[in-house]
C-alpha cells in the first residue's frame, strides 16, 4: 500500500510510519511540525527508498489537496492531533481548530481525491482518536465500541467532534472509513510533557516527582509498537464503517505506574536513595477523569489482534530507551511548556 500518515512526526504517528516502512509499505508523513512533532523520531527510516516527508498543516486545503494529487496514497491514517489534556485546559482554542476543522479538511480532501479517481474499492481514511471521548467510569466496567460519548476535557470533546465528523461523513457521502479508539499509548520518542517520560526525566534530575490527586487514577496502558501494529491490522482488515477499540489490557492506578517506574530506575541506573523518595502529590487536574480501560475483545476476535507485552515488559523496554536516548528528550527540553505545570484550571 501507499499509507498517507498525518501527525507522523508526532509519537504514535512516528511509530506507524516506521512499522509501515519495515513491512515494506510506501509511506508519506504529513506533519506541521508543531511543538510536539520531531523529525528525530523518524531518523531510524530517514534514507528508506519508500519513505518521504512532507511539511503541510491538516487545515491548508490547497496543500493536503496537492499532496493527494501527487502522492496519490491507498490509504489515509489520520492521527494529526492536539493531545495534550493539561493543554487543552490552558488554550482550547488550537484544540478546536486542529482536532475538528482539520479532521473536516482531511475529509474533504479524501472525498474529493476518491471521487476523482472513480471510488477506488481498496481506498481507506482510517481516523485514529482515543477512549476519552467515553469519559470516565467507576470501580468496575470496560468501554466498548458501544459505550456513549460523554468527553470531560476539551481535548476528548474535540477527538468527539472529530469521531462524529468521520462518521457522518460515511453514511452522507459513502467515504470509507475505518476508526479506533485507544487506549494511553507510551514507549519510545513519547514527548517530554506525558506522564511516563515525566517521571523518568524528574527522577534522573533528582527533582520532585509529581503525581496528581492521590495517584488513584486508572489508567489500560498500551505500548506504542503494539499500538502501530494494531493500526495497520485494522487498517488492512478492518470491515469499513468498524470500530475498533484498542487496549493494552494492562490497567494501572497513576500510583503504581510511577512506582514501578522508580524501581526500574532503581535496578537500571542507581541513586544513593530510591527515586520514590522523590514522589510529590499535587493538585489534581480539573475533571480529572478518574479512569478509563477498554473491552479489546472486537479486535482480538474479529482480526485476531493482542498485545504482545505486558505493562511490566513494555516499561522496562521505555525505560531503558530513555536511558539509552537522553540527548534526545534533552534536545526538547527547551519546548514550550516542557518541564511546566500545564493545566492548573
Amino acid at each position: 500500500m501507499k499509507i498517507l500518515i498525518t501527525g507522523g512526526a508526532g509519537f504514535i504517528g512516528s511509530a506507524v510510519a516506521r512499522q509501515a516502512v519495515r513491512d515494506g509499505h510506501d509511506v508519506v508523513v504529513v506533519d506541521a511540525l508543531t511543538y510536539a512533532a520531531c523529525l528525530d523520531n523518524l531518523e531510524p527510516i530517514s534514507n528508506a527508498p519508500n519513505y518521504v516527508f512532507e511539511q503541510a498543516n491538516i487545515c491548508d486545503g490547497p496543500a493536503i489537496n496537492d499532496l493527494f494529487a501527487r502522492h496519490a496514497p491507498d490509504v489515509v491514517m489520520h492521527l494529526a492531533a492536539e493531545s495534550h489534556v493539561d493543554r487543552s485546559i490552558d488554550g482550547p482554542a488550537d484544540f478546536m481548530q486542529t482536532n475538528i476543522m482539520g479532521t473536516f479538511q482531511m475529509l474533504e480532501s479524501a472525498r474529493a481525491y476518491w471521487l476523482a479517481n472513480d471510488r477506488p474499492v481498496n481506498f481507506r481514511f482510517h481516523h485514529i482518536s482515543t477512549d476519552e471521548v467515553y469519559g470516565t467510569l467507576g470501580d468496575t466496567g470496560l468501554f466498548t465500541e458501544d459505550t456513549p460519548y460523554a468527553p470531560n476535557s476539551p481535548y476528548s470533546a474535540s477527538k468527539a467532534a472529530s469521531d462524529h465528523l468521520v462518521r457522518a461523513w460515511a453514511e452522507t457521502y459513502g467515504l470509507p472509513v475505518v476508526l479506533t479508539n485507544c487506549s494511553n499509548n507510551y514507549g519510545p520518542y513519547h514527548f517530554p510533557e506525558k506522564l511516563i517520560p515525566v517521571v523518568i526525566i524528574k527522577a534522573l534530575a533528582g527533582d520532585a516527582i509529581p503525581v496528581y490527586g492521590k495517584g488513584e487514577n486508572v489508567r489500560d496502558w498500551l505500548y506504542v509498537e503494539d499500538h502501530a501494529d494494531a493500526l495497520l491490522t485494522v487498517v488492512q482488515k478492518g470491515a469499513l464503517g468498524r470500530t475498533y477499540n484498542i487496549g493494552g489490557e494492562n490497567e494501572a492506578t497513576n500510583i503504581d505506574l510511577v512506582r514501578m517506574i522508580c524501581a526500574l530506575l532503581d535496578e537500571l541506573r542507581p541513586a544513593k536513595k530510591p527515586y520514590a523518595d522523590l514522589i510529590t502529590f499535587v493538585a489534581d487536574r480539573p475533571g480529572h477523569d478518574l479512569r478509563y480501560a477498554i473491552d479489546p475483545s472486537r479486535i482480538r476476535d474479529e482480526l485476531g489482534w493482542r498485545p504482545s507485552v505486558t505493562l511490566e515488559q513494555g516499561l522496562r523496554k521505555t525505560v531503558q530507551w530513555y536511558l539509552d536516548n537522553e540527548q534526545w528528550w534533552r534536545n526538547l527540553q527547551n519546548r514550550d511548556g516542557v518541564g511546566k505545570r500545564l493545566g492548573a484550571g
